[in-house]
């Protein structure tokens, strides 16, 4: 196999800082790495791979900033539920997980993922019941097996029903195991190396979850280990109800007062921010992971993305877990964040190229990798999506951004991660999409069973 890969004759979107576009161009990948990125058609190399991109538009990956994989295996439930009572009825099912079950829904969600132009994923994960076995080396090794570049937080809940939190009390785990599981996995696992395609960051689950000890243990416990913190916010108004009830204060405040602001924490949903907690975000340098489709089907409300983007909030796009959002492609992301902000404030309130710039640079952003992901540039990674968009969908839009914005989904030709093919040709070339859909159906048969549902 060669070392280095030639795309020769795609329009390019390279989301650099300055909005570079080439309506043709090429890109030369070399050992994993940009090396050549330019208008126009490609100097022969020798030895290369060329792949005839004609027809096409070329983009960084897309990078998801908040998912949930094991929900693959629960996708249907609660379909007419509000964010707590979805939780109330799925929280006895999730206690019934372990690592086999966690491997198949893993593999079957980053495979949707891939097939969705995605090369970083990250996933928070935080029921680990007692007798499941080690969940987080099964999505880890699900990872590994997909092809992607992955960011893996060792979440956490330890505020059951008993003493006032949402989870009931069998899916929780005591505070010192937690704290030493964190750190175990940070060092197990964590690569922070520029090329790394594995990560770690610590993220327990949500204010009506987990205690606020645990919250500003989890964020001292981070920052001495010098890894990223993640955690739900500001999504419902139950919450914000609750907060207040509990701790006499709104959810940013709150976690505002256990060191939870930074430029190291991104934070997922953040549907219902004041003015105040915008600026507070823009001060510190906090990221969002935006998930509008989860958002909507729960009916939990839009988040102000264009009042968080003009404040110069990092803002990322996430698929969150796809039983809050079945389709479990972020594609469809990018295209839901801009009509939804759009229904909010009108036709100007988010633009194709911003949407572009959340599911790519933003989303690097969020989870502490601009350096190296998030925009087509020489010395980054070959990280790239190559869109088809001379099928019925899309030939007829002049501008290829707003073609795989604003059209339908558009059909993925090719994903390298690191130079390597992740898909092509609209295929998976690392699994049988076959025998994942029938491992996943087989593995929510059997969840169901342990739940006692069928």
């Amino acid at each position: 196999m060669t070392d280095t890969v030639v795309i020769d004759g795609c329009a390019i979107a390279t989301v650099d800082t300055a909005g570079t576009e080439h309506s043709t161009g090429h890109i030369v990948v070399t050992e994993g790495r940009i090396t050549a990125i330019a208008a126009g058609r490609a100097p022969r190399i020798d030895g290369a791979r060329r792949v005839d991109a004609r027809g096409c538009l070329a983009t960084p990956g897309f990078v998801n900033t908040h998912h949930h994989l094991y929900q693959w295996l629960t996708r249907g439930y609660a379909a007419d539920g509000t964010l707590f009572e979805w939780l109330t009825a799925l929280y006895p099912v999730w206690a019934h997980l372990d690592a086999d079950l966690e491997f198949v829904a893993a593999s079957t969600g980053l495979a949707a993922l891939a097939l969705s132009g995605c090369t970083t994923a990250m996933d928070h994960h935080y029921v680990f019941p007692a007798s499941g076995g080690d969940l987080l080396a099964a999505e880890i090794e699900a990872a590994r097996r997909i092809g992607l570049r992955f960011c893996a937080t060792r979440g956490s809940m330890n505020l059951g029903r008993s003493s006032g939190g949402l989870p009931p009390d069998e899916v929780v785990e005591d505070a010192d195991r937690i704290l030493s599981e964190c750190e175990a996995a940070v060092d197990k696992y964590h690569d922070p190396s520029f090329d790394s395609l594995l990560q770690v960051a610590l993220a327990p689950c949500s204010p009506f979850s987990v205690t606020g000890e645990l919250m500003r243990d989890c964020a001292e416990l981070a920052r001495a280990l010098g890894v990223r913190l993640h955690t739900h916010l500001a999504e419902t108004r139950d919450e914000e109800e609750f907060c207040l009830a509990e701790f006499g204060a709104r959810p940013v405040d709150y976690v505002e007062s256990l060191g939870w602001l930074g430029d190291d924490v991104w934070l997922a949903h953040c549907v219902h921010l004041s003015d105040g907690d915008i600026a507070k975000y823009s001060a510190t340098g906090t990221g969002v992971a935006h998930c509008p489709s989860s958002n909507a089907r729960l009916g939990s409300g839009i988040a102000p993305i264009p009042e968080l983007l003009a404040a110069a909030v990092p803002v990322g796009l996430g698929v969150d877990g796809v039983a809050s959002n079945e389709h479990g492609g972020l594609a469809e992301e990018l295209h839901q964040a801009l009509l939804f902000a759009r229904a909010r404030l009108g036709p100007q309130a988010l633009t194709a190229r911003q949407a572009l710039w959340m599911a790519t640079a933003g989303g690097a952003r969020c989870l502490g990798r601009s350096d190296a992901i998030g925009s087509l540039e020489v010395g980054k990674l070959g990280d790239l999506a190559l869109w088809r968009l001379d099928d019925l969908g899309h030939a007829d839009i002049a501008d290829p951004v707003c073609a795989l914005v604003f059209g339908p989904p558009a059909p993925l030709e090719l994903l390298l991660v690191g130079g390597r093919a992740v898909v092509e040709g609209g295929e998976l070339r690392t699994a049988d999409v076959a025998e994942l859909a029938a491992a996943n159906r087989a593995g929510a048969r059997e969840l169901a069973e342990r739940a006692r549902l069928r």
